[in-house]
């Protein structure tokens, strides 16, 4: 009997600025997959702020990759700034909270199942956009 690894579901957070092309965050998403070894079949669901609602790139992004995308308000991602690996004032200034990708995946994940998420990798910043991966169990 083969034995199957638990390989963790993944909530995968995005921050990126006005007109990233969906080139870039699939690049930054494949890298950070890639270097954990992780494929993008784990990914369960895409999170970013509510400003990004309509980017075209994170459109495009869940659409490749058959995924939501769920936005949440700057109010609904504050409460997770003691938990960020690096609080951004220049984030806050423009979005009224310390960082939109892994704000977003802690939300996301912690919505989609109870309980403290856990990040996996912290944010990781490739020319215009930031991503977060959390697990969600």
């Amino acid at each position: 009997m083969i034995e199957v690894s638990a390989a963790p579901t993944l909530v995968v957070g995005l921050g990126c600025q006005k007109g990233c092309p969906v080139t870039t965050l699939r690049a930054l998403l494949d890298q950070v997959l890639a270097a954990h070894q992780w494929q993008a079949r784990q990914v369960l669901a895409l999170a970013s702020i509510d400003l990004k609602r309509n980017e075209p790139g994170l459109l495009q992004l869940a659409e490749q990759l058959e995924l939501p995308l769920t936005c949440f308000s700057s109010g609904q991602l504050a409460p997770f700034a003691l938990r960020l690996s690096h609080r951004s004032q220049i984030a806050f200034e423009r979005t009224g909270c310390y960082g939109v990708a892994e704000s977003a995946a802690l939300a996301l994940a912690e919505q989609l199942s109870p309980g403290p998420a856990t990040l996996l990798v912290p944010r990781q910043k490739y020319a215009q956009a930031t991503l977060a991966l959390v697990a969600a169990r």
